[in-house]
């Protein structure tokens, strides 16, 4: 059984070389990794833990996409209860079905998918891997962001999509923020004490005019800038940042294949 219908509950990447971006992400959160294989031995996947618990993954980019030019990225995974109707509704909404549900072994059924505005997301309805085991902790993914520029027709999309509800927090000087929410998140561990599952960001000035509406993917560390400094050894850059914000001391960065990704470190505790 997963997670709660809508929820984040998973996040991987897709690189054009697996082996340097599992050097790479084990060396930076001190993760655990274990190769997966096919019948035939072939490599298929890597499962990445933290403290015994799964907390992402890491799969080949598909050739063909290699040859495109196509870079490496990390993909936002949510939970669904039916995937076949979840897909017929989300191209109902307005969507398109990017990858058509396939079966990913024992682990489940996947859809790749793109909202109105281009947006690329994975659903995921569970079977033997219900999605990460560990969240909000150093180490593990925290939140899920969409930058759009057109906040109103993602918050319609989404709500008729998928039944997300959003909580407006406003911002001086900004454009308002959206917190996704989801009716049927449990509370407590894995999962923090709150119902956010996400947010809705508009871009600004600060984004290039080029850049497309895309999902991001956050993990949270203990120190943001001795993060930073371990990444630049690695061969890893900055996009944006370090910056303090209401959720912590963030910045936005990419590993040495281009996958971008943000560090976060949560706001400690009085």
């Amino acid at each position: 059984m997963g997670y709660a219908h809508g929820l984040f509950s998973w996040a991987d990447i897709s690189a054009p070389d697996p082996a340097s971006a599992r050097t790479f992400y084990t060396s930076l959160f001190g993760w655990d990794a274990e190769d997966q294989h096919d019948p035939d031995g072939n490599y298929t996947y890597t499962m990445f833990s933290q403290q015994g618990k799964t907390v992402a993954g890491l799969g080949p980019l598909p050739p063909d996409m290699v040859e495109q030019g196509m870079p490496a990225m990390w993909n936002s995974y949510i939970s669904v209860d039916n995937l076949s109707s979840t897909v017929d509704g989300w191209v109902l909404a307005g969507g398109k079905v990017v990858m058509p549900p396939m079966d990913v072994f024992d682990a489940g059924r996947m859809a790749v998918v793109a909202d109105p505005e281009g947006a690329i997301v994975a659903l995921w309805q569970a079977q033997a891997h219900p999605g990460g085991e560990l969240f909000n902790l150093p180490g593990s993914m925290t939140w899920n962001e969409l930058n759009t520029r057109d906040a109103a027709a993602a918050r319609e999309f989404y709500g008729n999509a998928l039944g997300w509800e959003f909580e407006v927090h406003q911002r001086e000087g900004a454009a308002d923020y959206w917190l996704v929410t989801v009716p049927g998140k449990r509370q407590g561990p894995p999962l923090s004490n709150d119902p956010y599952n996400g947010g809705i960001l508009t871009m600004g000035e600060e984004f290039p005019p080029e850049t497309p509406a895309h999902w991001g993917v956050y993990f949270a560390v203990a120190d943001t800038d001795a993060d930073l400094a371990r990444l630049a050894e690695l061969g890893g850059s900055v996009v944006a940042g370090p910056m303090d914000a209401p959720a912590g001391r963030m910045a936005v960065v990419a590993d040495p294949s281009g996958a971008i990704f943000t560090l976060l470190r949560l706001p400690q505790p009085a």
